[in-house]
């Protein structure tokens, strides 16, 4: 039996598009980002709660971000999670799909805290996931395992928990347990 050789992981999209729920709008990254972004990623809450955000947030950190957001080499699309449609701020937090090989990516998302347990976070995965961007067949995400809300929300967006692994948390200068999970998407 022979396997088909990996491809190395896709661009990410040039072009990336917005998109609208009744309560949210998901958008490009812009430069007027940077303040609202800043003041969000250096809650050393959302810190604890992702892969790559330090804590403290180093100066510079939100611009280098959006910059990235935009490189024409990336693999990630990166959106923000704009609460203006309820007349809330213009960046509640970000989500972002990681392409990877073989029509798969993997989420990330994060919420700034006092928009937590407002269903934002869940209206962002499932409108993202809805409109499929990458065309995936499968969606991976992975939380870590002392965040069983996250991981809640995953479930109830079709997810099924695969199996534990460990990530490294910058903001934790540490290797931290996760729950894996994945969505066909077909």
């Amino acid at each position: 039996m022979t396997f088909a050789p990996a491809q190395p992981p896709k661009p990410a999209s040039l072009v990336q598009r917005a998109f609208a729920s009744e309560r949210l709008l998901l958008r490009p990254l812009v430069e007027g980002d940077a303040a609202l972004l800043t003041r969000h990623a250096a809650d050393r809450r959302v810190a604890m709660g992702t892969r790559s955000i330090p804590h403290p947030l180093p100066e510079g950190s939100a611009e280098a971000f959006i910059q990235a957001a935009h490189a024409p080499d990336k693999v990630e699309d990166i959106w923000a999670i704009d609460g203006t449609p309820l007349g809330s701020d213009s960046l509640l937090g970000v989500i972002s799909l990681k392409a990877l090989d073989r029509k798969q990516s993997q989420i990330g998302y994060w919420v700034a805290p006092g928009h937590w347990h407002s269903g934002i976070a869940s209206e962002a995965v499932r409108l993202l996931l809805a409109e499929n961007p990458h065309d995936n067949q499968t969606v991976f995400a992975e939380v870590f395992q002392d965040n069983p809300v996250s991981a809640r929300l995953l479930t109830q967006a079709g997810f099924e928990y695969i199996g534990d692994a460990e990530a490294f948390a910058v903001s934790r200068e540490v290797v931290v347990p996760t729950w894996t999970y994945l969505r066909h998407m077909r």
